[in-house]
């Protein structure tokens, strides 16, 4: 276990310096720059802006004066928000966007894992075609059509949940249902098909001989093995989930890191732009480590290697 979590510590640090290279690279590669939108400024003014935060020094020597500002999680300064630090606005934001994404995952699997289950355990009934054609829609339909839909019923015609902002529970209701509607649909999908297979091997059917009843046959060995693939999952998942949906942030106002993400890319603020990719990119890697480790946990016949 120990030289696994050494070995993947290792690619972590290689992917997340390939991250910041391509990003620093594609950064420099963009036309035009961050201070083009500023109004009524004076190319000397510019240029001091530049020489401010080091713009105007060769590609190679920011390249390596951003990564070992990087190495040490120091991001460099906003460049559209003065007086601010990347890290200082990610620790600020990310919160928001955990909170939301938090209970979105959490709302996901309670959900997610036992209607597969059942969906597996009445097959062919009128109960699994019903959950088939709910998680069909789920995986189909886009989160920004899902937003549209529960702001127009909930919020604008029955007006019975507030649209914007995030004060009060009840503000957290249509963001989690946006949130958690493409996983929780392919957590069903996913136990569903597994559940299936493990129902159908011998192990299963040596249990059924020997008296043990449905529910610990169902529970006690089906779904521990069928819910592997849901785990393999999860790593993903709960990175996009708990970094918040831009698409869902931006659309009910929501103050977290996708709409500040956002926002740096429209003001072509650079320093934030490659800081909240490389904080996303080591939360992505390190979710699938804790994923991999889970997974050892709850299959003691997995070797990582």
């Amino acid at each position: 276990m120990g030289k696994y979590i050494l070995k993947r510590a290792v690619l972590a640090i290689v992917t997340i310096w390939a991250v910041a290279t391509i990003t620093f690279c594609l950064m420099n590669l963009v036309p035009g720059g961050p201070f083009l939108s500023e109004k009524a400024i004076s190319p000397a003014a510019t240029q001091a802006l530049e020489a401010k935060y080091g713009l105007d020094k060769p590609f190679i020597e920011r390249y390596l004066t951003y990564l070992k500002g990087a190495a040490h999680g120091d991001f460099g300064d906003s460049l559209k928000q003065r007086g601010r630090t990347v890290m200082d606005i990610i620790s600020a934001k990310f919160p928001v966007s955990a909170r939301v994404g938090g209970i979105a995952v959490l709302v996901s699997l309670l959900l997610g894992v036992p209607l597969g289950v059942l969906a597996a355990y009445k097959r062919g009934t009128w109960l699994d075609n019903l959950f088939s054609v709910i998680a069909t829609c789920g995986i189909a339909v886009p989160s920004f059509v899902i937003c549209t839909l529960l702001m127009y019923a909930l919020g604008v015609r029955l007006k019975l949940l507030p649209t914007l902002g995030l004060t009060s529970w009840k503000h957290f209701i249509m963001p989690v249902f946006a949130l958690a509607a493409y996983p929780t649909s392919y957590i069903m999908r996913l136990m569903r098909s597994s559940m299936l297979d493990v129902l159908g091997q011998d192990y299963m059917r040596t249990a059924k001989a020997k008296g043990l009843s449905q529910r610990v046959s169902l529970f006690k060995h089906a779904l521990r093995n069928a819910i592997l693939p849901v785990i393999t999952y999860l790593g993903p998942m709960i990175a996009y989930t708990l970094t918040g949906s831009f698409i869902v942030e931006k659309i009910f106002t929501i103050p977290g890191l996708g709409g500040e993400f956002i926002k740096a890319i429209n003001g072509r603020d650079y320093t934030m732009i490659m800081g909240t990719t490389i904080f996303l990119a080591t939360f992505m890697i390190i979710m699938n480590v804790v994923v991999d480790i889970v997974y050892k946990i709850v299959d003691p016949r997995i070797t990582l290697k």
